[in-house]
């Protein structure tokens, strides 16, 4: 039956094995030095590890495979693993919409006597979510006002912003304000999230935005980021990027960017949560 897969380009595999935590459904593995696809009948299609690969190997085509066997995918590969690789499972069906599939896994753990996972988690902070892309959910964020707030929010608060434009298909590589610069390179919704933006974040660095979900042109945008490590000598990268898997994309430009340059900086990653928090921070390059 011909049905949506991922197919790997084994030119442009590093071997890293970044995407393999994101398959918990165990479809994927490293074998001399490729990451490769070993069962048709394991990859669900929905491509969780795609925004994982950090040299855009990865892509989903329609072709003809086995059909996809959740109850054997959760027997043979899921429940061995451990809940936390079950609920990595469940939320990735929930998220994708994949209700069918969710069904036949809970099915089979309750035939299991397995406890569901997610339903011990229902008191974490992404327990009033409902299914659907974790980038598109409705989440109400609104706090009580007070007066004293109100005041102190009508107060000027210096900008930290040394340049513009910000957008990375606008900014000029070769601009004197990006030479021997920290470079900030933000997901778009980094600064609305985050209330100290500006002082925690952007102050002393050079700044570009992007969103690795919505915008065109990817391969510009590598040759964008080439260039300023190349041809405007920025000291550093730091990638600022929101907690939804879509935001990981960012994080694989920055690495493909490095790759191809001829120099090498160190880059950083930094993820931050719907209500602002910085959830991670962690060197991915050096």
């Amino acid at each position: 039956m011909k049905r949506q897969i991922i197919t790997i380009d084994e030119s442009k595999c590093t071997g890293c094995a970044e995407c393999i935590p994101a398959c918990p459904e165990g479809a994927l593995q490293v074998i001399d030095g490729k990451a490769r696809l070993v069962s048709d009948l394991f990859c669900d299609g929905l491509g969780a590890c795609i925004g994982h690969c950090p040299t855009g190997a990865m892509q989903v085509e329609s072709r003809e495979a086995e059909p996809y066997d959740e109850r054997r995918v959760m027997a043979e590969s899921i429940v061995k693993a451990g809940p936390n690789v079950i609920a990595a499972h469940l939320r990735h069906l929930q998220d994708h919409g994949e209700t069918g599939y969710l069904q036949t896994a809970l099915d089979y753990l309750k035939e299991q006597g397995i406890e569901n996972p997610l339903e011990a988690q229902a008191a974490n902070r992404h327990a009033h979510h409902s299914g659907g892309c974790p980038g598109s959910r409705m989440m109400d964020l609104r706090q009580p006002v007070s007066p004293a707030s109100s005041v102190a929010s009508t107060a000027t608060v210096p900008s930290e912003l040394r340049q513009w434009p910000i957008q990375l298909h606008l900014i000029t590589p070769i601009a004197p304000y990006f030479r021997d610069s920290d470079l900030l390179l933000a997901a778009d919704c980094v600064a609305f999230a985050m209330g100290g933006f500006h002082g925690e974040m952007l102050r002393g660095k050079s700044l570009a935005i992007a969103c690795p979900k919505l915008d065109t042109g990817m391969d510009r945008y590598v040759e964008k980021l080439t260039a300023l490590i190349d041809m405007s000598g920025v000291a550093s990268i730091t990638v600022a990027i929101m907690e939804v898997p879509c935001c990981t994309g960012l994080v694989a430009l920055a690495l493909q960017a490095l790759e191809r340059a001829s120099r090498k900086v160190p880059v950083r990653k930094i993820v931050v949560s719907v209500t602002g928090e910085v959830l991670a921070e962690e060197v991915v390059a050096c």
